[in-house]
């Protein structure tokens, strides 16, 4: 049986790193997480979150926004926040609603402060390695593997997935640590065929039970990105976990795998980005 990748156990452990280190800084890392309209989901990730940075002494700021209220006026509020000395941080929750351009609202935040790492300043910086931030589901992934001193160098990794915020900065990491990298998406023939070859599997599509076990070769190391509902409503990912946990040598569990830590990689970034300021 696979070894599980505790998502879960690991990111509280960050976080009380986290809280240790800001309790020595001197300095209170701000977090702003604006909210645009009453999407269910999105209410629940920002209270998320706003839980995560009170348990490690970040200061969050909600700015919620009613739909109607315009890109205009997002803008303004975003402007206002990169001013402000005290926000280290700034997080839009996406998805945004219809009328809204995502990625003009995205490359109005400030660089040092997009703790997404979505800003193109901050996506070119990881295409060369020279990053501040990292996005914070790839970011997890790597700090798992990490943990459980799984060494991507010399490893065949295939992510399958091409998404801006997950799929493509994953391929980056694993390739800036000698992986040698396959992206694989919708127009891929026989996925099965270049799955089976992968040391390190990576699958972030959002479509359930998609990697099933004759997709995966005996001894890979397996993470499930997604997060789906069955047909009974139950969480889970892309990865028919009960199928493939017996061929695997590791695996993610949904929930309780990257999904915490997408959460701590953000506490992370922001408490960088305070860190930051602190040097000027």
């Amino acid at each position: 049986m696979a070894v599980i990748l505790d998502g879960k156990q690991l990111a509280e452990q960050i976080r009380a790193q986290i809280k240790a280190e800001i309790a020595e800084m001197g300095l209170t890392p701000g977090l702003a997480v604006v909210i645009v309209g009453d999407n269910p989901a999105s209410r629940i990730y920002v209270d998320h979150k706003k839980t995560d940075c009170a348990a490690c002494g970040i200061r969050s700021e909600e700015i919620a926004l009613p739909e109607e209220a315009g890109e205009e006026q997002l803008l303004t509020v975003i402007a206002e926040l990169n001013r402000r000395p005290d926000i280290h941080g700034i997080l839009v929750q996406m998805p945004l609603p219809k009328g809204y351009c995502e990625k003009k609202v995205i490359q109005a935040i400030a660089p040092e402060k997009d703790v997404d790492a979505f800003h193109f300043v901050n996506v070119g910086r990881i295409m060369v390695g020279d990053y501040a931030f990292l996005p914070c589901t790839p970011a997890g992934v790597m700090a798992l593997l990490d943990h459980y001193g799984i060494d991507p160098a010399g490893k065949r990794a295939v992510v399958v997935g091409r998404s801006d915020i997950v799929g493509k900065p994953q391929a980056m990491m694993l390739l800036h640590r000698n992986a040698t990298v396959t992206i694989c998406h919708s127009k891929t023939p026989d996925l099965g065929a270049v799955t089976r070859e992968a040391d390190i599997l990576v699958a972030a599509v959002g479509r359930t039970g998609l990697i099933t076990a004759d997709m995966v070769k005996r001894g890979a190391v397996v993470v499930d990105v997604a997060m789906n509902r069955d047909e009974n409503g139950k969480l889970c990912g892309d990865v028919d976990f009960a199928e493939v946990e017996p061929i695997a040598s590791y695996i993610t569990p949904v929930p309780g795998g990257v999904g915490p830590m997408t959460r701590a990689m953000l506490l992370q970034n922001t408490i960088m980005a305070a860190k930051r300021v602190s040097q000027l």
